[in-house]
């Protein structure tokens, strides 16, 4: 359990820093490449990966190109999908793509469903749904309201994205000490998506002629550290979440489930603690669940 708990602790802290970076007045797509330059440098200084021949990284092209493309893809998504459909929406698509890799787990990874793991993934999902509600909004937000359908198809996208996301991290840790190679190559592919994505909003602007003084003054020092950050939190987050499915290899539903219940129950909690967010009756119940759930999920 020790992987899942640190794979937790630094989930919860990447949400925290992403919180935090809205008030500093920052690039988030440029946080994001940054992002990736450091999780490379991390994955070179602390995995020490071989360099693979062709053939082994051509197996695993899937792995590598889907997680290449969906990793930074999701930032994006979500960033979007906060501004058109609200956090609260974007949030409970995030927690319900644990639907997914539920199936997978029973389907495509072959864990056999006992009575006590199908009783461990229904008080799961019950302190998931408790933990993840919110105090109700009186009041309609301001401004131009997003388009149905825009908000519809960034939440399909945000919950699809997740629940991929979760499975193919799933199938590169059956890769055994392959992986460290395979994970060094997906945080390249990412960032070379990402410098893409960078490079041509930089032509649209130029096109459009929108100035730097309009789109705001970077700062390079917060843009740099913010980075930094996010890429340490982002790929220890990652590497321990991929240790836990090592670990419990034969038991990927007590991965999927207990992640995601930590992850939502560590974050009201230090919302409570530290944001000074409302604690309402449903999320201390929904914490009170989350114990005898993952002991429920964990091996005999």
């Amino acid at each position: 359990m020790f992987y899942l708990v640190l794979s937790i602790t630094l989930s919860v802290a990447v949400s925290v820093l992403l919180k935090l970076a809205r008030t500093w007045r920052i690039d988030m797509p440029i946080v994001i490449a940054l992002n990736y330059v450091t999780a490379i440098t991390w994955s070179l200084l602390t995995l020490q990966p071989e360099w693979l021949p062709y053939t082994l990284l051509a197996e695993n092209g899937i792995i590598l190109a889907s997680l290449g493309l969906l990793l930074p893809g999701i930032f994006l998504a979500m960033a979007a999908c906060v501004r058109h459909a609200g956090i609260a929406r974007s949030d409970a698509a995030q927690r319900i793509s644990l639907a997914l890799p539920l199936i997978a787990a029973f389907t495509l990874f072959g864990q056999p469903a006992s009575g006590q793991a199908l009783a461990g993934i229904g008080l799961a999902l019950l302190a998931l749904y408790l933990l993840s509600g919110r105090v109700p909004q009186h009041h309609a937000p301001t401004g131009t309201q997003p388009s149905p359908r825009t908000a519809g198809l960034l939440l399909f996208t945000v919950w699809l994205g997740y629940g991929l996301i979760d499975i193919l991290f799933k199938q590169m840790s059956r890769t055994g000490a392959a992986f460290s190679s395979i994970l060094l190559a997906c945080f390249m592919l990412a960032g070379i998506v990402m410098a893409l994505y960078l490079l041509c909003r930089r032509l649209w602007t130029v096109r459009r002629h929108v100035s730097a003084a309009t789109r705001g003054p970077h700062h390079w020092q917060r843009h740099v550290l913010a980075g930094l950050l996010l890429g340490s939190l982002n790929f220890g987050n990652i590497f321990f979440y991929i240790r836990a499915h090592q670990t419990f290899r034969d038991h990927p539903a007590l991965v999927f489930s207990a992640m995601n219940i930590g992850v939502v129950a560590l974050g009201v909690l230090i919302g409570a603690g530290i944001f000074k967010e409302r604690l309402e009756r449903r999320h201390l119940s929904g914490l009170a669940l989350t114990l005898p759930a993952i002991l429920l999920l964990l091996p005999r």
